[in-house]
Order: structure tokens, then C-alpha cells, then sequence
């Protein structure tokens, strides 16, 4: 299982998420995707603790927290969905209408 982090300052940095989720056990690793064309944070990240009861606390105690002046939207991260796959199915709808 891994944490969804949104609503993140563009300063943030891995230590900071580390420390911050440290309070409520071992933090496994923190993944925080950069922007292509900026370099610069994109506002959202993923942190994955040793347990899921400690990720669970987490979760409990972080969601809706300020923190660095933002409120924090903290979720069990879902998997990623293939938006080519889902786009592609919807053209393929298209021509195998009958008429």
C-alpha cells in the first residue's frame, strides 16, 4: 500500500514528507514527481511506510492537517488508471456501431 499526498507547496522537499510521516512509524520511501518542463515539484506525492497500520494512522492523523500553510489531502493512493488504453477503447466504440 502507499499514501497519496496532495495539495503540497512547490518547496517541499523528501525530507520534509519524511520527517512529517516519521511521527507515525518507518517511512519506507517518499516519491515526489517533478514537473517535466519546470523541474519544480508538482504539488502531490507518495510516501510508503513499513506497515499498514502505520500508513492507517497516518492517513488519520495528516488528512485535513495545515501544514507549511496548506491543508494536506492524505488517502490511500489508488492504482494508476492507463488513460490511452481508456481513450483508445472509446474510438474503437465508435466505428463498430451498426446500422
Amino acid at each position: 500500500m502507499s499514501i497519496f499526498i496532495g495539495n503540497l507547496p512547490y518547496e517541499v522537499s523528501q525530507d520534509d514528507l519524511k520527517q512529517v510521516f516519521a511521527d507515525y512509524g518507518t517511512v519506507k520511501s517518499v516519491r515526489l514527481p517533478m514537473d517535466r518542463e519546470t523541474g519544480r515539484v508538482r504539488g502531490f506525492a507518495f510516501v510508503e511506510m513499513d506497515t499498514e497500520a502505520e500508513e492507517t494512522a497516518a492517513i488519520q492523523a495528516l488528512d485535513g492537517a495545515k501544514w507549511i500553510g496548506r491543508s494536506l489531502k492524505v488517502s490511500k493512493a489508488r492504482p494508476r488508471e492507463d488513460k490511452r488504453s481508456s481513450s483508445s477503447d472509446r474510438g474503437n466504440q465508435k466505428y463498430s456501431r451498426r446500422y
